[in-house]
């Protein structure tokens, strides 16, 4: 199934983030895109910080899949740039935070790290 993809407008969320000031959204079928990415991809869209948009990140893998000669090559270059705008988009929600209340984000002000999910492994108890 092929996701077609055009700019989201008019778009109703109840984002309430400054998000839409920094990226583009497309509009698609989110999860058909979300489908026809990598498992390794898609592990990692499921602990990004915020919502990783899946049409744009299907149009992500299909740059990088061109660009990289293997898929391993490609897969370890779009973990890195989704790691890159995780980043972006904490420092711009901080300095909008900031700027709304005069303070540090509490979350960067705690030091704590973003909250990821282990790959659960079986563990036998023994008996």
């Amino acid at each position: 199934m092929s996701v077609g993809v055009s700019l989201k407008s008019d778009l109703c969320t109840n984002d309430g983030t400054i998000r839409d000031a920094i990226w583009r959204r497309y509009i698609g079928d989110d999860w058909a895109a979300f489908d026809q990415l990598p498992a390794a991809i898609r592990r990692r869209l499921g602990v990004h910080a915020y919502d990783t948009w899946s049409v744009n990140a299907l149009i992500l893998w299909r740059h990088y899949r061109g660009l990289h000669p293997t898929t391993e090559k490609a897969q370890r270059a779009l973990l890195r740039y989704l790691d890159f705008c995780e980043r972006l988009e904490r420092r711009a929600f901080a300095d909008c935070y900031a700027q709304q209340h005069g303070d540090v984000l509490p979350h960067l002000a705690a030091g704590v790290t973003v909250l990821r999910y282990e790959v659960a492994t079986s563990r036998r108890c023994a008996a």
